[in-house]
């Protein structure tokens, strides 16, 4: 099972999953578009994410190159299942019914839902 990975550490993961390797300075650069961190934070997060094997890094010259060991479907994945598993009891269909719901679903929603289905039982 994957260590959990935190909010501010998967606004890392993102910016890896997008483009990679980057430096630490690169991710810093991009992730701070949408935070106010600083390079320190973004080195923290990247050797945090290393520690719980989700980044991996090698060196070129004097600086590190990180790129995702976790895909990010297999990311999301597993983060679905923790959350149906969690909220839900394991079962998929009241996390649906309470989405639906919620959310107030349209009749395009509702059309996508049915037309995705169709397509999981073919």
């Amino acid at each position: 099972m994957q260590e959990r990975i935190s909010d501010a550490e998967l606004a890392v993961m993102e910016v890896l999953w997008t483009q990679a390797p980057l430096t630490a300075t690169d991710v810093a650069s991009r992730v701070t578009a949408s935070k106010d961190w600083s390079l320190a934070t973004v080195k923290t997060l990247l050797s945090r994410l290393a520690a719980k094997a989700a980044v991996e890094y090698h060196a070129e010259g004097r600086k590190f190159l990180y790129s995702p060991l976790v895909a990010r479907e297999d990311y999301v994945s597993g983060e679905s299942r923790r959350l149906v598993d969690r909220l839900f009891g394991g079962k998929f269909m009241p996390l649906v019914a309470h989405l639906a719901h919620q959310e107030k679903l349209s009749d395009a929603d509702i059309a996508e839902i049915e037309k995705l289905l169709r397509e999981m039982k073919s």
